[in-house]
């Protein structure tokens, strides 16, 4: 079992984190967001950076709703409302999109997006009932007649069009990764050619077709202001078609097209649900966002543009600094997703003095290499299959027999419904029948059994387990979580307070997998009507105390330590070596 990844978002979208990058950059940036992060109480050995940059002239802004230490120190405070970060973000996007990408072009923005992005990539558009269309999957070099000519692995190497109106696959995409020596980059350059990559499909069009998007900011909610919109957000398009490979003829569009409609941008095309300018109350314009966050619109308008002109002037010296504040918020990576645009808009990614700085989270996966072959066995079977904490303990903890959030609550509102059923927690239990999420423990047999009963079938261990996993004589142990032959029986932790600070549902754990006393107030499903699980079985009477022996490794008597069987405290320059 490993911990979460310190930022989800980042990872998807950037493939790795960037916390460590970050205050050594600081004295090189010149326009610095700091949003949800608390840096002088909880950076405060870095945060005279903070400070001395201002000193040549940077400019700092404080996101955040309480005025806390770092809107002190900054030349502009922010107070959007708890929990609406997002809506802020796109706001901001809306804004740098029509004033550097459209209104007037930023040379270095389109050519990074160009560059560094998959905005020029194409996607299949799927029909809908209505007449109109969403969007699907990257097309890819495999969808195409010939394959424009990629023998390897073609399947995953995504398509753009050139300059010249034809039809390239690019170098970069994870197609190249494979198979082919010095392709995988981002030279900009397709079949041994050099390419510039059109973003959008405006002047090449062969139609004008109606794409729809999901709006999620007119659902009601007591907490949280909403404005009024249709679930299905219609825009026009530009399209272009071309023949499959099955013969079937499909339209394509940009990602680029795409990320300027959904963010409500008018192309020109007689959009009625795009924005003419910033007062406009519709999705994401900043009179819109003014709405849900409360942060007057002329505010919104004035910082985003202020990144972006600098970015520009800079070549990407704009930075973004976040925080726990916004990790830890649900949904947080939506949150993310919406600041990563913001940098990527800006060609800010990957520069000096600008990008993204991350502090949260303890940097779990470095010591990780140390005690990796000897905790999970390296001398057996590689790699290991690691579980995510954050389903170990859902699981575990029996926090999904509380669960009162559907999935038909969080649903796209152009998915189908109806293959969503049931609850959260069998959609860990469906990922795990798949293969795509590993699980401990995995199966309701132990694999040294499995083995031992396989050589006496005279089969080997794989062809065994399929075998009996059809029959059912083996089953996964998320099917029975509160089977006594499925759940943890020993817990070491080291170097983290699980049941004191990082861990979330600290009262079910104590109640089950302790069985000690909890202060859990809500109700289980059981006690009244709520969705019930599809995939799991229910028990009326859950298992309490799971866990036979607590092992804690730290140096501090903390939280976790307390409740812990046994306690190993080394002095603390020696936690490694131990």
């Amino acid at each position: 079992m490993t911990g979460t990844a310190i930022c989800p978002r980042l990872a998807d979208d950037l493939g790795r984190t960037d916390r460590r990058a970050g205050i050594r950059r600081l004295v090189q940036l010149q326009l610095h967001y700091c949003l949800g992060s608390n840096v002088p109480q909880t950076r405060t050995p870095d945060a005279h950076f903070f400070t001395e940059v201002r000193y040549k002239g940077t400019k700092t802004i404080a996101i955040t709703p309480d005025y806390s230490e770092v809107a002190k120190l900054c030349d502009q405070w922010l107070a959007p409302k708890q929990g609406t970060d997002s809506a802020l973000a796109m706001a901001m996007g809306h804004v740098i999109l029509k004033a550097f990408h459209l209104d007037n072009p930023s040379d270095y923005f389109l050519n990074y997006c160009r560059t560094y992005t998959d905005m020029p990539m194409l996607v299949i558009l799927e029909p809908r009932d209505d007449g109109s269309y969403t969007p699907g999957r990257m097309l890819r070099a495999s969808d195409l007649l010939d394959g424009l000519g990629e023998s390897n692995n073609p399947e995953w190497k995504t398509v753009a069009y050139n300059s010249d109106g034809e039809l390239v696959a690019p170098n970069g995409s994870i197609g190249f990764r494979w198979g082919e020596k010095g392709k995988w980059n981002l030279e900009q350059r397709a079949d041994g050619k050099d390419v510039e990559l059109k973003l959008s499909l405006l002047d090449i069009r062969d139609s004008v077709v109606s794409v729809g998007f999901p709006y999620f900011g007119g659902n009601e909610n007591p907490h949280f202001r909403s404005v009024a919109q249709s679930p299905v957000t219609l825009h026009p398009l530009p399209a272009k078609q071309l023949t499959l490979a099955s013969g079937e003829s499909g339209l394509v569009v940009s990602v680029y097209d795409l990320i300027l409609a959904n963010y409500g941008l008018d192309r020109g095309l007689d959009d009625v649900n795009a924005a003419k300018d910033f007062a406009e109350v519709k999705a994401y314009t900043p009179a819109w966002a003014e709405q849900i966050t409360g942060v007057p619109r002329q505010h919104i308008e004035q910082i985003a543009r202020e990144f972006a002109d600098t970015a520009h002037k800079t070549h990407g010296r704009s930075m973004i600094i976040l925080g726990a504040g916004v990790n830890h918020w649900y949904h947080m990576d939506m949150n993310y997703r919406g600041m990563i645009n913001l940098l990527v808009f800006c060609g800010c990614v990957g520069q000096s003095g600008g990008g993204w700085s991350h502090y949260v989270g303890q940097e779990k996966l470095r010591p990780q290499t140390g005690w990796l072959p000897l905790a999970f066995a390296l001398d057996w079977s590689r790699p290991p299959r690691q579980m995510n904490s954050t389903s170990y303990f859902y699981n575990h903890a029996s926090q999904w027999r509380y669960e009162k959030l559907t999935a038909q609550e969080l649903l796209s509102p152009l998915a189908d419904a109806s293959k969503f059923s049931g609850s959260l927690i069998d959609f860990n239990v469906r990922a795990e029948r798949m293969g795509w999420l590993p699980s401990a423990p995995q199966l309701n047999v132990n694999p040294l059994t499995i083995k031992q009963q396989a050589e006496a079938a005279g089969l080997s261990p794989a062809e065994f387990t399929v075998q009996s996993l059809k029959s059912g004589d083996i089953r996964f142990a998320a099917e029975q979580p509160d089977s006594g032959k499925n759940h943890p029986r020993n817990l070491f932790i080291w170097r983290s307070n699980l049941l004191g600070s990082s861990g979330k549902g600290h009262e079910y754990m104590l109640k089950y997998l302790l069985g000690t006393d909890s202060g859990i107030q809500g109700d289980e499903l059981g006690a009244s009507d709520e969705v019930k699980p599809e995939e799991v079985e229910w028990q009326t009477a859950a298992i309490e105390g799971k866990l036979d022996l607590l092992v804690t490794l730290d140096f501090r008597m903390s939280s976790t330590c307390l409740f812990s069987d046994i306690v190993c405290r080394p002095p603390p320059g020696m936690k490694k070596t131990i």
